[in-house]
């Protein structure tokens, strides 16, 4: 089994997927981190490379490419990144909604306790990260669609969607946790 997240910047995607693939003992690959490292050796922000990629499809193609060799020649590895249920069509596709305030107010906190995010300039208010959020959701919007023809945002895209607004991290791993067990039972029957 594959398990791909997707979902609202601030949502805990990473953290979430991380916490499955450890509890599983699986792999876990992030696509998010990928972008944020090509950002960051061309000298750019994440928010200054999404921008490049409106108008430069090879920013995309590099994690895109890379994610499908992974659903091609792998199994039993946890994804999390926008496009990976898209990419690898196979995946059990988990889609992690937030309340856009809550996720800006989650990302403004770990930027304020150092984290690595490399998101962007200025990102100094919750406002601030609140409205980069916003532009960050267009261009994802408008770019893939451009690119892909899909909505990464489209929840009918997916096979479970969890709002993680009012949960604590525990809450949204049990839950999730408890998804993929039922998942799990229902291939099980089918085989």
């Amino acid at each position: 089994m594959i398990i791909s997240f997707a979902g609202w910047p601030g949502s805990g995607k990473s953290t979430i997927a991380k916490r499955i693939a450890t509890e599983l003992g699986w792999p876990y690959y992030s696509m998010g981190q990928l972008r944020r490292e090509a950002a960051k050796r061309r000298g750019m922000t994440l928010e200054e490379y999404n921008k490049l990629a409106m108008s430069d499809i090879s920013t995309d193609l590099e994690v895109d490419e890379y994610q499908t060799k992974l659903g091609q020649e792998q199994d039993n590895f946890v994804i999390d990144g926008r496009t990976s249920w898209h990419f690898i069509p196979q995946s059990y596709k988990i889609f992690l909604n937030v309340d856009p305030r809550v996720g800006a107010e989650r990302i403004f906190q770990e930027l304020q306790q150092g984290g690595d995010r490399n998101e962007g300039h200025n990102l100094t208010t919750v406002e601030a990260v609140l409205n980069s959020n916003y532009e960050r959701v267009q261009n994802d919007r408008k770019r893939y669609q451009k690119y892909f023809g899909i909505d990464v945002y489209d929840l009918a895209n997916y096979d479970e969607i969890v709002d993680t607004t009012n949960l604590t991290i525990e809450e949204v791993v049990a839950k999730v946790r408890s998804l993929i067990k039922q998942r799990l039972a229902q291939d099980k029957v089918k085989n």
